[in-house]
């Protein structure tokens, strides 16, 4: 273990703890951040990335860790925010060796950070790093895990949707609406099978000539496009972003032609400002961290004990919080993304600060 990083800002900018961790003979190499721990300990994924450097490691651990405590907190978990990245191409290096090292390195946290899949980190994944390390989530059904977190990250997000829906259009149904999803990969599938059981008319893309074939065969009523582009600039009533972020960007929001964004991608804003870039085309943005929150909640269920149904109704919940986030940006005059980021705050503040309350 490397390096600790400490930061005397307590605000919303500032980390708890940063940990370099590198082990020479599996070729390990690893960041894990954790943003906060005011509501508890860290949860949030590891992904696996051949980045173009450790300082492009370093940033997006450091984004991605923080989305996450607001993530938690938004949904109502009494977690906080943390993530991890392993910096290598996961189809040259991934070993056992590597992710028994890297579980060992998680276990060393004492319990402040607790793992689960990401992008190149699969089930199979957790199951080698929890025989290191007890704080793991995202393992298989067989060990007691909840399986693919897709599932239950679709849910969210189609409901995350359905609330955007009902504050532009008054009805909390996508019946009849034409909805863009970019990247039909696990949670872009699953999305698009509540979407068609809804009524609605599903207009996607796929750079992976796979997905594009799983959809004419699964579903061949889906309008495939050529690219991302192409979904942008169509004629659509939603846009659900699924894919890589930095999805709405100063390129892309011009020229988008839906009312309402709403996707499982993570963080999807290029950079600030785009939120207002959004508001001031009266394109109504879902912020991505409330409604994909439904896979973190489906792994944390597994602290408890996963029950899939008890998941699930938290999952269901996303549609009150998307729409109190909604109607709290119409009080206050800001964007849903500002509205978001106040109430996760809030909470972190006000729960937070119950832990200078001694209890003996």
């Amino acid at each position: 273990m490397g390096v600790f990083v400490s930061t005397d800002d307590p605000g919303p900018a500032g980390h708890e703890q940063v940990v370099f961790c590198q082990d020479r003979q599996s070729g390990l190499k690893a960041i894990i951040g954790i943003y906060s721990t005011a509501l508890g300990p860290a949860l949030g994924g590891t992904r696996f990335y051949p980045y173009a450097s450790e300082e492009a490691a370093l940033a997006d651990v450091l984004d991605l860790s923080r989305g996450m405590a607001y993530k938690n907190a938004l949904a109502g978990l009494d977690l906080g925010g943390g993530k991890a990245v392993i910096w290598g191409d996961p189809d040259q290096v991934k070993s056992e060796a590597l992710l028994r090292a890297y579980g060992r390195f998680v276990q060393s946290l004492g319990g402040r950070y607790y793992t689960a899949c990401d992008v190149g980190t699969y089930v199979a994944d957790m199951d080698v790093i929890a025989r290191e390390t007890r704080y793991v989530t995202g393992r298989s059904v067989e060990h007691g895990g909840a399986g693919d977190s897709s599932v239950l990250t679709a849910w969210g997000v189609f409901q995350g949707m359905r609330a955007a829906a009902e504050h532009v259009w008054g009805s909390p149904s996508l019946r009849g609406r034409r909805v863009g999803v970019a990247g039909l990969g696990k949670v872009g599938r699953h999305l698009t099978g509540h979407l068609v059981d809804d009524g609605a008319e599903v207009v996607a893309t796929d750079v992976d000539p796979r997905a594009l074939e799983w959809a004419r065969t699964n579903h061949p009523g889906v309008a495939l496009v050529a690219d991302t582009a192409a979904l942008v600039a169509a004629d659509i009533d939603v846009y659900a972003p699924c894919a890589l972020g930095g999805a709405l960007n100063d390129d892309t929001v011009p020229a988008l032609r839906a009312r309402v964004v709403a996707g499982a991608a993570n963080n999807q804003l290029a950079h600030p400002g785009i939120e207002k870039l959004l508001a001031d085309r009266g394109i109504l943005y879902a912020p991505d961290y409330v409604v994909n929150a439904g896979g973190v909640i489906q792994v944390a269920d597994e602290i408890e004990g996963f029950n899939f149904d008890r998941a699930k109704l938290r999952a269901t919940r996303i549609f009150d919080t998307t729409r109190q986030i909604l109607r709290l940006a119409g009080e206050e005059g800001v964007p849903p993304a500002v509205a978001a980021d106040r109430l996760a705050e809030r909470r972190m503040a006000d729960v937070g600060r119950l832990r200078a309350i001694h209890l003996g």
